[in-house]
């Protein structure tokens, strides 16, 4: 209540953004990273899916990573649910990013449905960077309707134009979605449990490639997160006790 009322009570003359700069921002992340729906119809068309199913992807899940992972499982051959599967844990982030964005963002009730449509990682770095509640509400939105018009018009005109470049493997375009979605991680792994987390999830979907059919890898590279912190709170625990024994007296051990 106190962070509330703390960001609702800042104007731009105590210290936070104008506008102007929180648009300019806001659109510089919606523009580049919209951009890349592009790589998204292409490769989504050359998997296999129809015009009006990969535009129905991005209308209606509107998460790169999750719909990258999809139409990457399918194109490999696998299971449609274990390839729906996969895309779903991986848009799972996106309630947790709710979680906080709704204390930050304090909608009316009526406008949360719509604006859930648009909690992905970009509008997420976005809000969260902002100093006052004004520039969140305005930087989320701005991200959101940017991103969303542009990945979606994106998404059209390369799964349209997938059979004029031919051979999209040979573009290498199923790499953007990918790499995007790692340039944009990657600066989040602060501490060293998030990126042992990160780099045990790698080895698991990697190892795990050749032996298992498309889509699973990605099930079993989410048991890294809670791996890492049962050996971190075991160690942490250990730590506890061998300090605690030190600083217990010689007599009265």
């Amino acid at each position: 209540m106190a962070e509330q009322t703390a960001l609702a009570g800042k104007r731009p003359e105590d210290g936070g953004k104008a506008d102007s700069t929180v648009v300019r921002d806001a659109l510089g992340v919606g523009v580049a990273v919209g951009l890349s729906g592009f790589a998204f119809g292409v490769t989504s068309a050359g998997s296999g899916l129809t015009l009006l199913q990969s535009c129905a992807l991005s209308l209606l899940v509107f998460t790169g990573a999750s719909q990258f992972a999809l139409v990457g499982a399918l194109a490999a051959g696998g299971n449609p649910l274990t390839a729906a599967a996969g895309a779903f844990f991986l848009g799972v982030r996106n309630a947790f990013y709710g979680l906080r964005l709704s204390q930050l963002l304090a909608l009316p009730r009526a406008v949360r449905p719509f604006a859930a449509q648009w909690v992905i990682d970009e509008t997420t770095a976005v809000a969260l960077a902002q100093p006052t509640r004004r520039a969140t509400r305005i930087g989320f939105a701005v991200t959101g309707l940017s991103l969303y018009l542009l990945w979606n018009l994106t998404t059209f005109l390369g799964a349209l134009g997938a059979d004029a470049i031919g051979d999209t493997d040979a573009w290498g375009l199923d790499a953007a979605g990918p790499a995007v979605f790692l340039a944009l991680l990657a600066p989040m792994l602060k501490t060293t449990t998030e990126r042992a987390v990160a780099g045990f999830a790698v080895l698991l979907g990697l190892g795990l490639l050749p032996v298992l059919p498309a889509g699973v890898p990605v099930l079993v590279a989410a048991l890294a997160a809670p791996a890492v912190l049962c050996l971190e709170g075991r160690r942490r625990g250990t730590s506890r006790k061998e300090a605690q024994e030190t600083d217990v007296p010689e007599e009265d051990r």
